[in-house]
């Protein structure tokens, strides 16, 4: 409903036009996200900081968010100097890989505070403040490059692909932390995968053809024009294209002034 919203009404609001191809690439990826939400495997529950201290510290994990650090340090530090400006996706994968951090800092917390009204003494627990840092410098990092990401870029196309990389990320941390692909049937594997697969077509038509006119009302044009496209040549050409069986040599002219 958020990247709904936000399409209609940066539409309405900050005159951005969202085309016939974004607007189906929009529906796209909500359908592709909300199909892997469906078939992803409930959360194994854990309801201690030192069952989710133990979740943390397993291998599989700490290499996951190990690869996580590491692409968001390349990103952050190479890709977002050079390339930040101009293309989309380097803003957008930065807030997303730091959202899963944030959604984990956010679930262990939320076991603390549960525990902290219970008469637990989870003040002492280290890995409370942990949660509580890495709560902090997550988000903040995030807003900052959403707003950038938002100065920059069309507001239309940064909420859609920003809610399906963000999607996608939590929904694998939160299969790697608690080994939830360990319950999961075949029909929802192949429902991920398929959902996976809708939101990368959803995300390529919000992408690769942001910048074309397509409409409902000039569809037909834009196919006529896609099957005989014009042949554009340069004002030289035309200037001094003449047709030689209907004029005689002497009526041609001898001089051209061109202004530029």
């Amino acid at each position: 409903f958020s990247v709904l919203c936000s399409a209609v009404l940066s539409s309405y609001l900050l005159r951005e036009r969202l085309n016939l191809l974004g607007k189906l690439g929009c529906m796209l990826s909500l359908v592709g996200s909300t199909v892997m939400v469906i078939h992803a495997p409930e959360d194994e529950e854990v309801t201690t900081l030192d069952e989710m201290t133990s979740k943390l510290k397993e291998p599989g994990f700490l290499t996951y968010a190990g690869v996580l650090l590491a692409l968001c340090f390349f990103l952050i530090f190479y890709l977002a100097p050079r390339y930040g400006q101009s293309n989309i996706l380097i803003y957008l994968t930065i807030c997303s890989v730091i959202g899963a951090f944030s959604v984990s800092s956010v679930k262990g917390l939320g076991i603390a505070i549960k525990g902290f009204f219970a008469g637990q003494p989870v003040l002492q627990h280290p890995l409370t403040w942990i949660l509580v840092i890495t709560l902090v410098a997550s988000i903040t990092t995030q807003i900052n490059y959403l707003n950038k990401s938002l100065d920059i870029f069309n507001t239309s196309l940064v909420f859609p692909i920003y809610y399906v990389l963000f999607t996608t990320i939590v929904i694998t941390t939160s299969i790697i932390l608690f080994k939830e692909w360990v319950a999961m049937t075949v029909v929802d594997i192949i429902g991920t995968v398929c959902g996976f697969f809708t939101i990368i077509l959803g995300v390529f038509l919000l992408h690769a053809f942001k910048d074309m006119d397509v409409s409902l009302g000039n569809l037909p044009q834009v196919l006529q024009s896609g099957q005989q496209a014009p042949v554009t040549r340069d004002d030289k050409n035309i200037l001094i294209e003449v047709d030689n069986s209907s004029i005689t040599p002497e009526n041609k002219p001898k001089v051209f002034t061109i202004y530029t």
